[in-house]
């Protein structure tokens, strides 16, 4: 469900006015095109290991901030990607774009640059960027992408929620910050600071920096809306995130389309003709090979691609022996950072049912692991890896069942007998 922002933009004729005499390109509206073209060069061709938590290691953060049009002077000794509010923004962008992918070694995480998406990138032009690049923010992006959390407070995509919640609450001659607690203090949570550092981004707040202090992070004197955030709130609002009926119908597609906001500022930009698109995940065939852990037991299951999830559920209970007598659901992390759930078939949530979800429909990369969740009252979850996929060899039998191919250690005692008990 969808509840719209409490107070509706109007369009008028001063915001038309703005767009159609803005010119973009690669010195404004903002400095988001200079600053994204930074990061992705230096993400280019080296596979950055990532932190645990899929974050930017603290050793590059102050190299990426020196790339940017205007680096961020802080007080902080330890600072971590969100004290960079605007490498925060632009690492989610980078991601909801789908110009890179989180790929797995044994040992750590790796942010990989798409090759192909990057390829297109590289055709697209300034409008076709910016646009591009607004669109993955409010459809694509989501606050798990940095490691924060969903509000949802108004029941649309947070992007564009938080943007429109907070211009609510800016007074025409904007907001005095510096000194003022409260206002200091709430910005972190609204529009939250990666939200913050890309409003700043694409130009649509103006911030007075304040000096450095010791200990502090990003120091704002002053912020006010700019002509252009206001305008583009109205037109959004008005042509897309203000039609109730429209949100649900795309909703229950899954993600949103590429391209959905292009009828709506195309007029004003007419040169927004090719759309920056992810591709999108294709069958894969194959034996895949999958070791499902639990602590410092495992077992190693191979599974054919044609076969679904609820085959794999009912191989690991068995690989454990566990009684099959509880919901389940899988979760996995998609290409963008989004967190995906399959559920049991007869478990009432929204969301597809491993039944109709096939071991090749799940989009995967090598050494990349999803939870398998087991009875939600003693919450039992077991690590499911994907080690390798053997591709179909038309001189060998195609394996038609799941099998248990390797064991180490004893399972756990599904129903433990505590101390005292009587049955």
């Amino acid at each position: 469900m969808f509840r719209l922002l409490p107070v509706k933009p109007k369009f008028s004729r001063k915001h038309r006015r703005v767009l159609q005499d803005l010119v973009i390109d690669q010195n404004g509206p903002g400095t988001i095109l200079h600053d994204f073209e930074a990061i992705l060069t230096f993400l280019k061709d080296q596979n950055l290991p990532l932190t645990g938590m899929h974050q930017l290691p603290r050793r590059v953060l102050p190299e990426i901030n020196a790339l940017l049009a205007r680096p961020l002077q802080h007080g902080l000794k330890r600072p971590l990607q969100k004290s960079y509010p605007h490498i925060h923004g632009l690492y989610l962008l980078v991601r909801a774009s789908g110009l890179t992918f989180v790929g797995q070694t044994p040992k750590k995480p790796l942010l990989i640059v798409d090759d192909e998406v990057h390829q297109a990138w590289a055709g697209l032009n300034p409008t076709e960027r910016y646009c591009s690049l607004l669109e993955a923010w409010l459809l694509q992006g989501r606050p798990e992408m940095v490691g924060e959390e969903q509000h949802g407070r108004y029941w649309m995509p947070d992007g564009f929620s938080e943007w429109g919640g907070f211009f609510l609450r800016i007074p025409d001659g904007g907001q005095q910050v510096a000194g003022d607690a409260d206002a200091e203090s709430w910005l972190r949570y609204s529009p939250g600071w990666h939200n913050l550092g890309l409003l700043d981004l694409f130009g649509l707040v103006s911030v007075r920096h304040g000096p450095p202090k010791a200990g502090k992070g990003w120091r704002i004197a002053h912020i006010r809306r700019t002509p252009l955030g206001d305008a583009l709130l109205a037109a959004l609002y008005v042509g897309f995130f203000g039609d109730l009926d429209k949100l649900i119908e795309l909703e229950a597609q899954g993600e949103m389309p590429s391209g959905v906001l292009q009828p709506v500022l195309q007029p004003y930009f007419p040169t927004w003709q090719k759309t920056l698109r992810v591709p999108e995940w294709t069958f894969r065939e194959g034996t895949h090979v999958f070791r499902v852990s639990f602590g410092a037991t495992w077992r190693r299951i191979a599974i054919p691609a044609g076969t679904n999830l609820d085959a794999l559920a009912s191989i690991i209970l068995n690989a454990f022996d566990f009684d099959h007598d509880h919901f389940y659901r899988f979760s996995y992390q998609n290409r963008l950072g989004v967190w995906e759930h399959v559920n049991h078939p007869r478990l009432d949530r929204d969301g597809p049912k491993t039944n109709h979800v096939q071991i090749g429909d799940v989009p995967l990369g090598l050494g990349q692991t999803m939870t398998y969740l087991f009875d939600f009252g003693d919450c039992w979850e077991f690590d499911v890896t994907l080690e390798y996929v053997d591709p179909l060899d038309a001189a060998l039998p195609v394996p038609t069942a799941p099998a248990i191919i390797e064991a180490h250690g004893q399972p756990p005692e599904q129903y433990p007998r505590w101390e005292g008990e009587e049955w």
